[in-house]
């Protein structure tokens, strides 16, 4: 019997090291959805052996970014008629090649930040926060999850790529030119205001919370005065309105405000902060509304107040993720 123990270990070992493969080419074959996302998420839950597999298997993707940029470049300069290299796709092994191709450049749902953004000026870890003093005196205050680059604005003022997250700018009081964000297609500027944007995935939300901001996306540009939010993204430019900036600038003080929001998108806002992850497996209780302020200090406590103030039934994994369901009759 223990001569088998060993044989049964590597058979072990081989079946997670092809469920990892099989979860590198599903996810890089651009069809992967957001049951997708919460499957492998709950596969890397099951054992530290799936999380370690699953940690494991990044590092392999971003040492192979480069020659995966190397194959995307290939590929590009063949669809102009050119001759594509073919050796480095048999180097990088058919399929999987054109899945790590995939997955550096363009990571599905959101499980990891793209190639394109780890070389950000600055960025920012889950739960950090961290403050940026700019040449003209204006301040960037970065929230969790964020990557900004720094770069000349219009003008001869200071300019900002958001390339995911959320921040604060407050401009200076003296300013002679104009602060100018970017983000997901669309700029923000302004001389003397502060106001808070957030781009994630592509989705770009803007508040002003004193002074005024200019907004614009192709030929719309939108004036937002204070306490005015405006949102824009695929389907264009939205409509200004009114806002309690409370809320919105909660972060600042470290803290989550939530009036009457559905219990799905608390979530949703926690995860940007907590370490691991909460999964909903009902949508009858995302559907629940909030009324509560948190801690961002103190997020697991989240997952048991839901289950005490709505009776979710409450399971733990490793990791940090904890699912949320209706408990049984």
């Amino acid at each position: 019997m223990a001569a088998e123990q060993p044989r049964e270990s590597a058979e072990a070992e081989a079946t997670l090291q092809r469920e990892a493969q099989a979860w590198v080419v599903r996810l890089g074959s651009h069809q992967a959805t957001q049951e997708d996302a919460q499957a492998f998420r709950l596969w890397c839950a099951q054992s530290r052996a799936h999380a370690t597999a699953f940690t494991q298997a990044r590092e392999v993707w971003k040492a192979m970014a480069p020659a995966a940029l190397h194959v995307r470049r290939q590929e590009q300069r063949g669809a102009d008629g050119r001759m594509p290299v073919a050796g480095r796709r048999a180097l990088l092994g058919g399929a999987v090649a054109a899945s790590v191709a995939y997955l550096a450049v363009s990571p599905p749902l959101g499980l990891w930040a793209s190639v394109t953004e780890w070389g950000a000026d600055y960025r920012t870890g889950t739960g950090e926060q961290r403050e940026v003093a700019m040449a003209d005196g204006a301040v960037l205050q970065m929230n969790t999850q964020t990557r900004v680059n720094l770069q000349p604005g219009t003008g001869g003022g200071e300019g900002i790529e958001l390339l995911a997250g959320e921040a604060e700018v407050l401009t200076g009081a003296s300013a002679v030119a104009r602060v100018t964000v970017s983000a997901a297609g669309g700029t923000v500027s302004a001389m003397r205001a502060r106001f808070n944007i957030r781009n994630l995935d592509g989705e770009v939300c803007v508040t002003c919370l004193s002074g005024q901001v200019e907004v614009a996306r192709g030929e719309r540009q939108v004036r937002l005065d204070e306490g005015r939010q405006l949102r824009y993204g695929s389907a264009g430019l939205g409509t200004a309105a009114p806002v309690d900036t409370g809320p919105v600038s909660a972060w600042r003080r470290r803290q989550l405000v939530f009036n009457e929001v559905p219990l799905a998108e608390v979530v949703a806002e926690v995860n940007r902060y907590r370490h691991g992850r909460l999964v909903l497996t009902s949508e009858a209780l995302g559907r629940s509304r909030v009324q509560a302020s948190f801690s961002i200090d103190r997020l697991d406590d989240v997952a048991f107040l839901v289950r005490d103030v709505y009776g979710a039934e409450l399971t733990q994994l490793p990791g940090g993720i904890v699912l949320l369901g209706l408990a049984k009759a």
